[in-house]
């Protein structure tokens, strides 16, 4: 499989955004890149940490160009996960990838005066040295303590979990089936909208480090038919994308699915089992002028 290096993703990075027509969400911005790209199945399911329940590596990496891109002044995050194109990004087609890591690392090191190192490597080579600001280490550092406790939780804790997540988040009457041969389907719930309507949804909880293959999708399709038109897939793992692609087949009941990045962000946004806390940091200023004249 071909290895992209970070300073290989900027131009197809910022390609994809003006193809978008100047914003996209991160999922958007992901799909664009991988066309542009011409990537496999593969290349786009391979996880960025093997083994472990992690994103995969063409999303780890572009999280970190979008990340960098803004700090180049070319992007913006108006919303969570939306991405927006500044004025100086939208007169901007390519950039010089080297470039923007020295430039960005020389910011970095010009506001912290101390500069914690990153290194990334593609076959044992070493690549750019990326010097990672506090709050991009410590996202990182909270997100992979939480899908490692995720994914250590067992099956049926994990199931409530999920019907805890569908309850705060608006669903009724949500009920864990709490048997196997049921097509894969771990319960049930209900969604109102508008006070008026309502549907019924069919859910499924997988507890994988690896990818949720078109199988899974496939079988959970034939456990909805005749009961529901909507079904929800939870997974600490993420999902290969001949899955996506059967999850919305022409014909078929539509579901929707969350992968263990969106899992992680809606247990904080919720507030379960994750806390947030501002932090203040004291930045000091010497005046040589004062000890001059005083």
């Amino acid at each position: 499989m071909r290895k992209f290096a970070f300073h290989e993703l900027y131009n197809p990075c910022l390609q994809a955004l003006h193809a978008l027509g100047g914003s996209g969400t991160n999922q958007e911005i992901h799909d664009k890149v991988a066309q542009i790209l011409a990537l496999t199945d593969e290349e786009i399911a391979e996880p960025h940490k093997p083994g472990i329940s992690s994103p995969t590596r063409i999303a780890y990496r572009l999280a970190w160009v979008r990340t960098w891109l803004k700090r180049y002044g070319l992007l913006e995050n108006t919303s969570r996960g939306v991405w927006t194109l500044t004025q100086k990004g939208l007169s901007v087609s390519r950039v010089d990838g080297r470039e923007v890591i020295r430039a960005v690392n020389e910011m970095v090191r010009q506001e912290k005066k101390q500069s914690q190192v990153l290194s990334f490597s593609d076959n044992g080579h070493v690549e750019e040295e990326l010097v990672a600001s506090d709050e991009i280490a410590a996202k990182d550092v909270w997100r992979e303590e939480l899908i490692t406790v995720l994914a250590n939780m067992p099956p049926s804790e994990f199931e409530r979990l999920c019907q805890r997540i569908l309850r705060e988040s608006g669903f009724t009457q949500v009920e864990v089936s709490g048997r196997s041969g049921d097509g894969g389907i771990d319960g049930i719930g209900v969604v109102r909208i508008g006070g008026f309507l309502s549907f019924k949804v069919l859910f499924q909880c997988k507890r994988w480090q690896n990818a949720v293959g078109s199988g899974v999708v496939r079988d959970f399709h034939g456990a909805m038919t005749g009961r529901t038109e909507k079904g929800l897939i939870i997974t600490t793992g993420n999902y290969t994308p001949a899955a996506i692609r059967e999850a919305t087949r022409d014909g078929a009941p539509e579901i929707d699915l969350v992968d263990g990045e969106q899992l992680i962000d809606k247990l904080k946004e919720l507030s379960l089992g994750v806390s947030t806390k501002q932090v203040i940091v004291e930045q000091v200023t010497i005046d040589p002028d004062f000890f001059k004249n005083i």
